[in-house]
């Protein structure tokens, strides 16, 4: 797929990228190179690979899940003014 220079300068205004009108050409043929490189691409048969979220096969260092806090809801509550069952009430805002 090959770009022309209105098509180029199309996709300029779009991007609202200012290019020089004599280096349209030169956009045009890199444009087009990239276009076809991933047309190319695109033939390739992919069936057989796994997805991958990240190119490197390494596990995320996360700390351990331990609680470090106590529960102090019946403290919070205490101070709401409505609370009903363990639940906060709050007064009805739509009608």
């Amino acid at each position: 797929m090959s770009l022309s220079a209105a098509e180029v300068n199309k996709i300029a205004w779009l991007a609202r990228i200012a290019i020089d009108p004599d280096k349209v050409d030169a956009y045009a043929r890199d444009l087009s190179g990239i276009l076809e490189f991933v047309e190319q691409m695109s033939t390739v048969d992919t069936s057989a690979v796994q997805p991958m979220a990240h190119p490197l096969d390494q596990a995320q260092r996360l700390r351990p899940d331990e609680i470090r806090e106590t529960d102090r809801r019946e403290l919070f509550q205490s101070h709401a003014p409505l609370v009903e069952a363990g639940l906060y009430l709050v007064p009805k805002v739509i009608e």
